[in-house]
């Protein structure tokens, strides 16, 4: 990010929200170098968190400013999120998966009434086998979820927080408030 005092208002303002946003605690947060080719102004986080079993959710979101504006943004502000999932194999091998996975997106801007255009993206299903002297599991399955929109909004609170919800339905995790009772097994049962 380049220095704060010569940067347009809009994007002090616009990075302030994005700082200001309230997170859930299963969410770390924290700001990363920006990409600095996409536009003039660039500011980005980076957050990761686990889901109940055990699933790594990573993802970043990143604030492009054009004072001059972009035609295929139709506006001088563009939001950019790159999320990557772990998954189970059972769940890697749901057909309709890369449908859901775009749907957490979406569902998390409508939730939160964020407005925006040109909204557009990719999922992207992986799976990798590792051979030789590589560390981790035999096998690993991800999905991966590159989007990016034109905020409408005066402010970009609803955009921050449907990110964090966006990492939210990715990982699985219950709505605030809410815990997981672990499934009972046959050895718990036979302990009680």
């Amino acid at each position: 990010m380049t220095d704060m005092a010569a940067t347009p208002v809009v994007f002090q303002q616009a990075v302030a929200t994005l700082r200001s946003a309230d997170v859930r605690a299963e969410i770390d947060l924290s700001e990363v170098k920006a990409p600095k080719r996409l536009a003039p102004f660039s500011f980005a986080q980076a957050a990761e968190a686990e889901g109940p079993s055990g699933e790594l959710v990573t993802a970043r979101l990143v604030l492009l400013h054009d004072p001059d504006g972009e035609e295929t943004w139709q506006s001088t502000l563009r939001l950019v999120v790159y999320l990557r999932a772990e998954l189970d194999p059972e769940l890697a091998a749901d057909p309709l998966l890369p449908p859901v996975g775009w749907s957490w997106l979406t569902d998390a801007l409508e939730d939160r009434e964020a407005t925006y255009t040109a909204l557009g993206g990719t999922v992207t299903l992986t799976s990798s086998a590792r051979f030789g002297a590589i560390s981790g599991p035999p096998r690993s399955h991800d999905l991966e979820l590159r989007g990016s929109w034109t905020p409408l909004d005066d402010g970009l609170e609803p955009h921050a927080s449907a990110f964090h919800d966006l990492i939210v339905s990715a990982a699985g995790l219950p709505p605030e408030g809410v815990s997981i009772i672990p499934q009972r097994t046959a050895e718990s049962a036979r302990r009680d």
